[in-house]
C-alpha cells in the first residue's frame, strides 16, 4: 500500500519532500525540474544505503510525530526512541522580503535539538548526481563541506562536527545543532544566528501571507494548507505552477502509469486561477497569468502545446532513467513528458478562460489591453477550426484520437469568453463574431455529444463511454446546473464511474489497460456538481471523506485506491489541492450564516 506520508517545504524556487522520520527523500536543485540531489523516494527500500538522501537518524528509533507550524511551510518532526529520549527537527527553506525583493535562496535549513533524555543520533548527508547514478564529489574546509553535483555545487555549513557528518558517526545530542545546505558561498555569521534570522523572517512571511487569504468559514485549516501547498508549487521566477513536484510515482501499483509532472499544464490553468481568485491570492494569480500570456505571445500563430516547462520551454523529451528503480521499486522512472508532442484542443479554451480574469478583475494593477486580446483571438481561431477534430483528449491517450466532448466544449469556451472580452473592450463587431462561432460550436456539441439512450453527454462524439470531465460543464457555463441534461449527465456519470466514495476519470481500457484507481480532481468535480444540482448533503459527505484521506500533514496526491484508500500518483498534486479549495468554497456555510 502507498501512504505518501510526506511533507513539503520550499520557497517558490526549490522544494524538498521529507518523510515521517525527517529524511529528505526528494529535492531537485537548483530548481523544480533539475537533477534530484535527493532521490531515494524513487528507490526500493533495500537500496536505502545508496546516495540520494539527507537524514537525521535517532538510535533505537521507536516513533515519530510531525506537524507544520501553524499557517506556515515550516515543518517540525519529533523522533522518540525506546528509552524515552527524543529530538525535534525543524525544516524550512527561507522565504521573506529583503532589501526590497523576495529572498528565495537555494537553501534548506535544519535545526536538530534534544527534547528529552540523552538521544544518540547520526547525520547522513548523501547527495546523488545524474538521477541517482553516482555519488557526488566532496571537499571540505574548517566548518563546511562542498558537494559538487551535476547541476549545481552545494555547501553544508554546520555547527555539528564535520567528522561526524563526513564519517556518519553516531554521537550524543546534548545541544541544538544547525545545518544550512545552500549555495557554495561563505556564511559570515554563526550557524545559530543565521538559522534564527532566516527562521523568524520566514515565519513572519507565511503568517502575513495567510492573513491575506479570503477563506470559507468551514474547513479553514484544510484550505490554508492547500493554499500554502499551491504556493510552494509556484516557480516564482516565471510564474509557472507545476502539476506536482515529483516524477514517476505510479497512478496505481505496478501499472507503468509513471509520469513526470514537474511541468505546467495549460489545462490546469483555469482551475488553479479559480482557486487563487477565490482565496484572494492575487499576486500569485497575476504571476501565473503573466506566464500564460508569455506563452501565448511566444506561440504566435503556432499551435499551443499541452504543457510547458517552468521556463516556458515547449520541449520536454521523455526518456527512461535506468539508474532509479522507481517508487517502491515500481519503475519506470521518466524524465520529461511525451505529452508535449500531443494534439490537445482543450488548451485554447483553458488559456482564454484563465486570461479572461485580466479583463474583469479590478484588483489587477494593469488591465489587459486590446493588443493582448488580439493575441488571444489567434488562439480562438484555432479553437474555431479544430473543435470537431480528433485529439488525444485531456487524459492524454497515447494510442488513439477521438473528437472528445471536453475538448470541443473548451473550444466553445474560447469563443464564448472572447465574445465577453470583446464586449468589455467595446469591440461590438468582434463580440458578435465570437458569439456567433460559440453558438455554432455549442449546437454541434449538443447534437453530436448527446446519447439519447443513456440520457447523457458522453466522452466523445458518437460514442457511449463516460468521462468525468463533463462534470465541469457548469464551471464553464456551457449548461446551467438546473438544465435536465446536466442533471441526467451527473447521474449517469455517477452510475458508471463512481466507486464507493470516489470517482474515476473513465473505466474503459486505455493504452495501459483498465484504470485501477480513482482520480482525485474528478471526485472534487463530482462533489461540486452534486451540490449544484441540489444533492448538498451527499456532496458534503463525500468532501469530508476526501479530507479524511489526506496524509497526516493535510496533503493529497493525484490518485486514491478506492479499496485501501492509499494515496498514489505524483505529489503533492496541484489539481487535488485546488479541488479542496474550490469544493470548500462551494460547500461552506457563509460567515454570516455561521456566526
Amino acid at each position: 500500500m502507498s501512504t505518501l506520508n510526506l511533507g513539503v517545504i520550499g520557497n517558490c524556487q526549490i522544494a524538498s519532500l521529507i518523510d515521517e522520520k525527517a529524511k529528505m527523500v526528494w529535492t531537485c536543485l537548483p530548481q523544480f525540474d533539475s537533477d534530484p540531489v535527493f532521490c531515494s523516494l524513487l528507490r526500493k527500500d533495500e537500496e536505502s544505503g545508496m546516495p540520494g538522501f539527507f537524514s537525521i537518524e535517532l538510535q533505537n528509533f521507536a516513533a515519530s510525530e510531525q506537524e507544520y507550524l501553524t499557517n506556515t511551510a515550516i515543518l517540525s518532526t519529533t523522533l522518540r526512541d525506546t528509552r524515552d529520549a527524543a529530538i525535534r527537527i525543524t525544516d524550512f527553506a527561507p522565504r521573506y522580503r529583503y532589501v526590497g525583493r523576495m529572498f528565495t535562496p537555494m537553501m534548506l535549513v535544519r535545526r536538530v535539538e534534544p527534547v528529552s533524555g540523552s538521544p544518540r543520533i547520526r547525520i547522513r548527508l548523501k547527495p546523488a548526481s545524474d538521477y541517482g547514478a553516482a555519488p557526488v564529489r566532496t571537499t571540505h574546509g574548517s566548518n563546511h563541506i562542498r558537494y559538487v553535483c551535476s547541476d549545481t555545487v552545494m555547501r553544508l555549513t554546520t555547527s555539528a562536527s564535520l567528522t561526524h557528518v563526513l564519517e556518519e558517526n553516531g554521537f550524543i545530542l546534548d545541544r541544538p545543532i544547525y545545518l544550512i545546505l545552500g549555495p557554495d558561498e561563505t556564511i559570515r555569521e554563526s550557524c545559530e544566528t543565521a538559522f534564527h534570522t532566516h527562521y523568524r523572517a520566514t515565519l513572519d512571511y507565511w503568517h502575513e501571507w495567510t492573513r491575506g487569504l479570503s477563506i470559507p468559514f468551514e474547513w479553514q485549516g484544510a484550505v490554508i494548507r492547500a493554499a500554502i501547498t499551491l504556493k510552494l508549487c509556484t516557480f516564482e521566477d516565471t510564474g509557472a505552477i507545476v502539476a506536482a513536484l515529483t516524477t514517476s510515482i505510479p497512478e496505481s501499483a505496478g501499472s507503468g502509469r509513471n509520469w513526470d509532472y514537474r511541468f505546467c499544464w495549460l489545462r490546469d490553468s483555469y482551475f488553479v486561477v479559480q482557486a487563487l481568485n477565490r482565496l484572494g491570492a492575487t499576486k500569485t494569480m497575476q504571476q501565473f497569468l503573466g506566464y500564460i500570456m508569455n506563452i501565448v505571445g511566444d506561440a504566435g500563430g503556432d499551435d499551443l502545446k499541452p504543457l510547458y516547462g517552468i521556463s516556458g520551454s515547449s520541449r520536454m523529451e521523455e526518456v527512461i532513467i535506468d539508474s532509479l528503480s522507481g517508487y517502491q521499486g515500481m519503475g519506470p522512472v521518466r524524465r520529461g513528458n511525451q505529452a508535449f508532442e500531443q494534439i490537445q484542443h482543450d488548451v485554447y479554451g483553458a488559456v482564454v478562460m484563465a486570461s479572461t480574469q485580466l479583463y474583469f478583475d479590478k484588483r489587477m494593477p494593469r488591465a489587459a489591453s486590446e493588443a493582448e486580446f488580439r493575441r488571444l483571438e489567434v488562439m480562438g481561431e484555432v479553437a474555431r477550426r479544430k473543435f470537431d477534430q480528433p485529439d488525444a483528449g485531456l487524459w492524454e491517450y497515447r494510442g488513439r484520437q477521438r473528437v472528445h466532448t471536453f475538448s470541443a466544449m473548451m473550444c466553445w469556451t474560447a469563443c464564448a469568453r472572447l465574445a465577453k472580452i470583446a464586449a468589455v473592450l467595446g469591440l461590438r463587431e468582434r463580440a458578435d463574431y465570437w458569439r456567433g462561432h460559440a453558438d455554432t460550436i455549442r449546437a454541434v456539441i449538443l447534437e453530436r455529444a448527446w446519447d439519447p439512450k443513456q440520457q447523457s453527454f458522453t466522452e466523445s462524439f458518437g460514442r457511449p463511454e463516460m468521462d468525468a470531465s463533463l462534470l465541469t460543464m457548469i464551471d464553464f457555463g456551457f449548461l446551467a446546473p438546473t438544465d435536465p441534461r446536466f442533471i441526467s449527465t451527473v447521474e449517469c456519470i455517477g452510475k458508471n464511474l463512481r466507486r464507493g466514495k470516489h470517482m474515476f476519470r473513465y473505466v474503459a481500457a486505455d493504452d495501459f489497460g483498465e484504470p485501477e484507481n480513482a482520480f482525485n480532481i474528478c471526485t472534487f468535480w463530482y462533489i461540486v456538481a452534486l451540490a449544484s444540482i441540489g444533492r448538498e448533503e451527499e456532496a458534503r459527505d463525500l468532501f469530508e471523506n476526501m479530507l479524511s484521506l489526506r496524509n497526516p500533514l493535510g496533503l493529497l496526491s493525484e490518485d486514491i485506491d478506492p479499496r485501501t484508500n492509499g494515496l498514489w500518483g505524483n505529489f503533492p498534486q496541484t489539481y487535488s489541492m485546488a479541488g479542496i479549495i474550490n469544493a470548500s468554497v462551494r460547500l461552506s456555510r457563509s460567515w454570516e450564516e455561521a456566526l
